[in-house]
């Protein structure tokens, strides 16, 4: 990865002449490592990312992404989170290279490496930017957590949803994810 020098604030210039194959993101300028992903990780990403792609373009409501691709929400803090939706209203955002601020969905597939920043840091930084909803997919309890910027700005819990359980997005109206369909094979 990339030397940190102390002190020193990764911007997304420096983050743009980053080596290929050195993947990481940029946490308030600190660069962050990211792993490779685990197969049921892949799993679950490609089940709800198929979902919500097939709801989004049947409806031609927005374009949807996986990772990796940048997501720029401030010139130091750069992230790749593992599935995005952008609707057409916020169409603006969407460039050749990256996305230029706030999704209107995203979606993290925890994982032990990654569970504490996905928690944490990037919910705080989902919330400030104005990130609508936020779930966050936990391949140790088959859960799926769902966070919604209510009207002061602030993330609300919606629900923790589980195996056998089934949740409607406020980001897409009429789009229904039952969760067994994500951890099961």
């Amino acid at each position: 990865m990339a030397d940190q020098k102390p002190g020193k604030k990764y911007t997304y210039e420096d983050y743009a002449k980053t080596p290929e194959g050195e993947w990481f993101e940029v946490h308030d300028g600190a660069p962050i490592p990211r792993q490779p992903t685990t197969t049921s990780h892949q799993r679950a990403s490609v089940k709800i990312g198929a979902s919500v792609g097939a709801f989004i373009n049947g409806r031609k409501l927005g374009e949807a992404f996986w990772r990796p691709l940048d997501v720029v929400l401030t010139d130091c803090d750069i992230v790749q989170p593992d599935f995005l939706f952008v609707s057409n209203e916020r169409r603006g955002i969407l460039t050749e290279l990256n996305i230029r601020g706030a999704p209107d969905l995203v979606v993290e597939i925890l994982s032990p490496d990654t569970a504490a920043y996905d928690k944490g840091y990037k919910r705080d930084l989902y919330e400030k930017h104005g990130v609508k909803e936020y779930w966050m997919a936990d391949m140790d309890s088959r859960t799926i957590t769902v966070l919604r910027l209510n009207a002061a700005g602030v993330f609300e819990q919606a629900g923790i949803y589980g195996e056998g359980d089934a949740f409607e997005s406020s980001v897409l109206a009429g789009f229904r994810l039952n969760v067994s369909a994500v951890f099961g094979r």
